[in-house]
């Protein structure tokens, strides 16, 4: 799976969660996606979950972004290093950061970087539209409410 397919996908999955939980306040929004309360009320939202996995070890982590704003990606590639290809990036180049090269591919790890996961960060960016979050995150427009 590509990442503009992942993205697509993940951002209809967090709609559809978002319009579930509409009746709450949008910080007991927040508090609903901690890695503890999502894994057991919405064992499907991440196939970790099923795994008993975290993506990233810390205390009180929550899933709401899933994903990063800074995150930077086109499956078709952003730049080139040499022979290589880039397909992703972080844009504000986060110390935790590195970069993963294999087959002639470049991908950002951001398995260190924990920032997307505290909830202080969320709140800072919150919106309840996970794609308005996101929006500079895909190389193109992001797809309207019914291709979603």
């Amino acid at each position: 799976m590509g990442y503009r397919e992942w993205f697509d996908q993940h951002g209809a999955k967090h709609r559809a969660l978002v319009a579930k939980l509409a009746h709450l306040s949008d910080a007991e929004l927040i508090a609903y996606f901690r890695y503890d309360n999502m894994v057991i009320h919405e064992p499907d939202f991440c196939p970790l979950y099923a795994e008993g996995k975290r993506c990233h070890t810390m205390e009180d982590l929550n899933c709401y972004l899933c994903a990063c704003p800074y995150f930077r990606f086109d499956d078709a590639g952003l730049d080139r290093s040499g022979e290589r290809v880039r397909k992703s990036t972080c844009a504000i180049a986060a110390k935790e950061g590195a970069q993963i090269q294999h087959d002639n591919v470049i991908h950002q790890d951001c398995s260190a970087c924990l920032l997307p996961h505290r909830a202080a960060f969320i709140a800072h960016r919150f919106d309840r539209d996970w794609f308005a979050i996101m929006a500079e995150v895909p190389p193109k427009e992001l797809p309207n409410e019914t291709e979603v």
